[in-house]
């Protein structure tokens, strides 16, 4: 959950301007983000992403009554969200 939470999208994009000759690539891109995926035979490309916000809020109904644990949590996550700055 944590992972779906502090996932980005830019392999996502990445996916949708890889040509045909550079599937091998698929391999090293971090996907977690890509719920959904889909190019059309004209080169529209249609990209799903994971509802952080969902997540997020979900993270927080799971640990009701740990709040130290919320704390801590977003606090981590406010400093790499600094540090990707």
């Amino acid at each position: 959950m944590e992972k779906l939470a502090k996932c980005k999208a830019n392999d996502a994009v990445k996916l949708a301007f890889l040509e045909e000759g550079e599937v091998e690539e698929i391999d090293s891109l971090d996907l977690t983000a890509l719920t959904g995926f889909k190019r059309t035979d004209k080169g529209a490309v249609e990209i799903q992403l994971v509802d952080r916000l969902t997540v997020l809020k979900l993270l927080v109904e799971l640990s009701d009554g740990q709040e130290d644990k919320q704390a801590e949590f977003f606090q981590a996550w406010e400093r790499k969200a600094e540090e990707d700055r």
